[in-house]
């Protein structure tokens, strides 16, 4: 398992507060405390949970060209959905940028980085964590203390279907599109919290 140091923590805070506007760093904060209360919560390593909030949107202001770069070096294609708008592969830029310009190596690190944007069908408890987190944080307009205190309640999949299920909802009221591997999430999360029912 990877050691993760003040050190690095810290190198990669410096690298995202010049990398992004203010208000995008305070939430990049606010999403990192997020996830390490909610890693503390369910028993997951609190460190990895901080550094994965904190970098999540460390690409976020970077133009399309070099969105798509980053996002070429990962391995996975690209959905249309991307290619309409290459500033939703932020998350996989910032995946390859902690990887090859900070040494992480994390799978699990890299893996809620990379898809905290849609989620995903078969995605670690962190990943998890950190989709959450960026959409509940304490800056979110719906976001007060009781409606966290009241998911945090949840097993970790029945938050996150909450959370997915609000977010699906404010797409299609925006008329925005939704990816299908968000909606290939859902389903899983579904699938999981009637198992956890039975």
């Amino acid at each position: 398992m990877q050691k993760i140091s003040d050190a690095l923590v810290e190198k990669i805070r410096l690298y995202t507060q010049g990398a992004v506007k203010a208000s995008r760093y305070e939430h990049s904060v606010r999403v990192a405390q997020t996830a390490k209360m909610m890693c503390e919560r369910y028993s997951l390593d609190a460190e990895k949970g901080y550094l994965a909030g904190l970098s999540h949107d460390m690409c976020k202001d970077l133009d399309d060209l070099l969105l798509l770069s980053f996002a070429e070096r990962d391995g996975y294609p690209i959905s249309k959905v991307e290619e309409k708008k290459p500033a939703l592969l932020h998350g996989r830029a910032a995946a390859v940028k902690l990887k090859e310009s900070f040494g992480i190596d994390d799978e699990e690190i890299l893996e809620a980085v990379r898809w905290h944007t849609f989620g995903g069908e078969n995605l670690c408890a962190l990943s998890k964590v950190i989709y959450a987190a960026d959409k509940i944080e304490p800056g979110r307009p719906n976001s007060s203390p009781e409606y966290v205190e009241e998911l945090l309640e949840k097993s970790l999949d029945a938050l996150c279907l909450t959370v997915v299920e609000e977010n699906l909802e404010y797409l299609r009221k925006k008329g925005k599109a939704v990816a299908p591997v968000t909606l290939k999430f859902r389903d899983a999360l579904k699938m999981n919290v009637k198992e956890e029912s039975e």
